[in-house]
C-alpha cells in the first residue's frame, strides 16, 4: 500500500462515513481531515461536527455552499430544463461535482495525498465523485473504502460500529435503514421497502412535501421573475439564489408539489427505485418553460429539447466537468439572452401550473395570431404554397408506393 500521510474525507456524519472515518484512521494510520458540505440539508451539520470531534479529528471543515450550489450548479442545469429519463430533476447528481470541487480544493490546501468518499460500489456517486476528481486534479489519489474493505453487509457495518463504539441511531439497528440524501434542491430516499418496486411507498418516507390529498383546498397563486433564464424574484421580492429556492421549497412542499416515485437506470448498469421530493425545483422547471414559451424562437426551443436528454445524462453519469457538458452549457446559456420576464403559477394539490406569462422580449403577437381582423398583413393564400412544398416529398413517396 502506498504510504499516505493525510486524507480529506467527504463526511456526512452518517453511519457509513462515520465508520469509514475510523477505518481510514486504522488502515492508513494517518491524519484524516473531514469535509462536510452545507448544501441546505439542515440539522445534520452540527451532529457531524460532534461525531468527528469524538473520533479525534483535529481539522473539521464544514463549508456553507448553499449559494454556490444553487447559483453555479442548480440554475445552469435548470436553464436546460434538465430531467434524467424524462422525470428525475437530478438533485443528488448535481451536488456531487460541487462537493468534489471543494474536496480537491481542501486537499490541496492542507497538502493531503488523497481524498476519500463513502459511495458504495453499486451506486452512481462513486463515479460522479471520481470523474470530477479526475477532471480537477488528475494526480490526486482517491480512496473508496466500499471497494476495498471486507465489509459486505449492513449487519457487518453495525458490528464494526459496535466494536469501535461508533454511535448508531436507534432506527438504524436491525433491518437496513433508508438511504437519504438531502440538499436545497431535493430529498431522495432509497432502500428498505422501496427496494421492491411493487410495494407502495409508506407515508413516512416523505419528508419535504405533504400528501397532495391533504394539501390546502384553496390554490395559491405565485409569480416568479426571470432574468436571462435565471429566477430572481418571488412575488416581486428579489432574492439570492439559495433564498429563492428555499422560499419555493416551502411553498411547493405545503401544496404537495414535486413528489416522484421512480425506477431509474443507474450508469453502472442496474435499476434502482427511489422517492424524490423536489418542490422548489418542480415549480422552477414549470415557470422556466413558461417564460421560454414566449421568448424562445421555435427552432431554438426545439433544439434545446433535443439536446436536453443528452445534457441530463451527462450530469447523471458524472460528467459535469467534461468538455462536452461545457460545450452544451455554452449553447444553452446563449439561448437564454432574452429569457426574462414574469410567470404566474397556480399551486394546487400537487401541481404547479403556469397560468400567465409576460416578457418585454416576447415573440408572441396577439395581433398576428388572432382569429379576429388583424392590423398585420397576413395573406392566407401563402399557406397553400407552404403546404404544397412540404407535401411534395410525400406525394412522390406515395406515388412510388402505388397509393
Amino acid at each position: 500500500m502506498t504510504k499516505i500521510e493525510k486524507i480529506v474525507l467527504s463526511y456526512s456524519g452518517g453511519l457509513d462515513t462515520s465508520i469509514i472515518l475510523k477505518w481510514l484512521q486504522e488502515t492508513y494510520g494517518c491524519e484524516v481531515v473531514t469535509f462536510t458540505a452545507d448544501l441546505g440539508q439542515g440539522e445534520e451539520l452540527e451532529p457531524a461536527r460532534a461525531k468527528a470531534e469524538m473520533a479525534g479529528v483535529k481539522d473539521i471543515r464544514i463549508v456553507d455552499l448553499r449559494e454556490e450550489f444553487v447559483r453555479d450548479f442548480v440554475f445552469p442545469m435548470l436553464r436546460a430544463n434538465a430531467r434524467y429519463e424524462g422525470q428525475y430533476l437530478l438533485g443528488t447528481s448535481i451536488a456531487r461535482p460541487l462537493i468534489a470541487k471543494h474536496l480537491v480544493g481542501i486537499a490541496r490546501e492542507v497538502g493531503a495525498d488523497a481524498v476519500a468518499h463513502g459511495a458504495t460500489g453499486k451506486g452512481n456517486d462513486q463515479i460522479r465523485f471520481e470523474l470530477a476528481v479526475n477532471a480537477l486534479d488528475p494526480s490526486m489519489k482517491v480512496i473508496a473504502p466500499w471497494r476495498q474493505w471486507n465489509i459486505r453487509s449492513r449487519m457487518q457495518l453495525l458490528e464494526y460500529a459496535e466494536k469501535h463504539r461508533i454511535p448508531v441511531p436507534s432506527d438504524k439497528r436491525g433491518e437496513a435503514p433508508f438511504s437519504i440524501d438531502a440538499n436545497l434542491l431535493h430529498t431522495s430516499t432509497e432502500g428498505k421497502i422501496l427496494e421492491n418496486p411493487a410495494e407502495v411507498a409508506p407515508d413516512h418516507v416523505y419528508q419535504r412535501t405533504v400528501d397532495p390529498v391533504d394539501a390546502p383546498d384553496a390554490p395559491e397563486i405565485i409569480t416568479i421573475g426571470f432574468e436571462r433564464g435565471d429566477p430572481v424574484s418571488v412575488n416581486g421580492k428579489a432574492m439570492t439564489p439559495a433564498a429563492l429556492l428555499t422560499e419555493l421549497n416551502g411553498l411547493g412542499g405545503r401544496h404537495g408539489v414535486g413528489r416522484l416515485d421512480l425506477v431509474e437506470n443507474r450508469f453502472i448498469g442496474m435499476k434502482s427505485r427511489g422517492i424524490y421530493e423536489t418542490p422548489g425545483g418542480t415549480i422552477l422547471l414549470s415557470a422556466h418553460r413558461g417564460i421560454e414559451s414566449i421568448t424562445l424562437d421555435r427552432v431554438a426551443a426545439h433544439l434545446k429539447d433535443e439536446i436536453m436528454p443528452r445534457y441530463a445524462e451527462l450530469i447523471y453519469n458524472g460528467f459535469w466537468f467534461a468538455p462536452e457538458r461545457e460545450m452544451l452549457q455554452a449553447l444553452i446559456d446563449h439561448s437564454q439572452a432574452f429569457v426574462s420576464g414574469e410567470v404566474t403559477l397556480r399551486l394546487y394539490k400537487g401541481s404547479a401550473s403556469v397560468i400567465s406569462r409576460a416578457s418585454p422580449f416576447s415573440l408572441y403577437s396577439a395581433d398576428l395570431v388572432t382569429f379576429e381582423e388583424s392590423t398585420i398583413a397576413f395573406d392566407h393564400h401563402d399557406a397553400e404554397g407552404f403546404i404544397r412544398l412540404n407535401g411534395l416529398r410525400l406525394r412522390s413517396w406515395a406515388a412510388r408506393n402505388g397509393r
